[in-house]
């Protein structure tokens, strides 16, 4: 996953799935599609922590910093990179009718 939202969300009172839920409501509603994976700092995730939230798939990372949720679409692996528009060929001189 390379482009995603970064969440922010320090409130103690809550928990670590009820935090992902609120970012991930806020980023299908803002995006239009269900994350697939969420990114946050191994502190975070208990020993008995299940390994999905509100339907994502956590994953620790130590670049995450703690309260922060970094969430996204899991890229397909081996896909291939979408296409880049060609261009036509720049015409030389002038048009003639």
């Amino acid at each position: 996953m390379n482009i995603g939202m970064l969440w922010y969300d320090d409130d103690a009172k809550r928990k670590l799935d009820e935090k992902v839920a609120r970012a991930v409501e806020f980023y299908r509603a803002k995006y239009g599609v269900q994350p697939t994976e969420c990114y946050v700092h191994p502190g975070m995730l208990a020993a008995d922590q299940p390994a999905t939230a509100a339907g994502v798939r956590l994953r620790p990372n130590r670049t995450i910093i703690k309260n922060h949720f970094w969430l996204g679409v899991e890229e397909a692996s081996g896909a291939a990179a979408p296409a880049k528009p060609s261009r036509a060929p720049a015409a030389k001189g002038r048009a003639r009718a």
